[in-house]
């Protein structure tokens, strides 16, 4: 498997290109822009794009899904909380003022636990709310896709519409930290010192976990 992490969009949100090196299957996560650099990524490493995942559904993470499923014929994969939520007028509204395109219907819609499969990989959804109600991370054989619910030394925002802090210091509590420690962490922004982490350096250094979960 091979992993390539690149920002996009002039808010630098982290997309990954993840893919099977034997089949040459892959997937998107969080294109969120700059779709002409990320389909000349595609034909340089020979990928055949089979999903196009979002973590949340946040318009900064989703503006590029519509011109990308277009070109490259992909489905659009989202948790079905935030496929429900983000497609109200209002919400839609909201990202028009912050000058990004709402996202389309996604063509596939996940629940907490569920799988999809790319070449020879599975990608399993981690239902994580706190963030945005239908947020999630998205492990892939020991690497941890978390959008906005943990970044490296810290979280995603709880103060915009549909987020809640309690219910993101609970899926942090029951989802992320009771991971295998040695799980990569790959975040949708980078905050941190560093473009990842794992969950135990997480657990150890990061103040909402330390002084938050308990």
């Amino acid at each position: 498997m091979k992993i390539i992490q690149t920002p996009v969009g002039h808010m630098e949100v982290f997309c990954y290109l993840v893919y099977d090196e034997e089949t040459k299957e892959g997937i998107l996560i969080d294109p969120a822009g700059d779709e002409d650099r990320l389909i000349r990524l595609l034909r340089e490493k020979d990928v055949r794009l089979k999903y196009i995942v979002n973590t949340h559904g946040h318009a900064d993470h989703t503006c590029g899904n519509e011109r990308l499923a277009r070109a490259l014929g992909a489905p659009v994969v989202m948790h079905a909380l935030d496929e429900t939520y983000f497609q109200q007028v209002e919400i839609k509204n909201w990202a028009r003022m912050m000058g990004l395109c709402p996202h389309p219907p996604a063509d596939i819609t996940v629940q907490d636990g569920d799988e999809l499969t790319f070449g020879g990989i599975t990608m399993k959804f981690l239902h994580t709310p706190g963030h945005t109600p239908g947020a999630c991370c998205i492990l892939i054989d020991g690497n941890l896709f978390t959008g906005d619910t943990l970044f490296v030394g810290a979280v995603g925002r709880t103060d915009l519409p549909g987020g809640s802090f309690s219910q993101l210091i609970e899926s942090l509590k029951k989802k992320v930290i009771t991971l295998p420690p040695d799980t990569i962490v790959w975040p949708g922004h980078d905050y941190g010192d560093r473009p990842s982490s794992t969950i135990r350096r997480e657990m150890e250094t990061n103040p909402y976990i330390t002084d938050f979960v308990d």
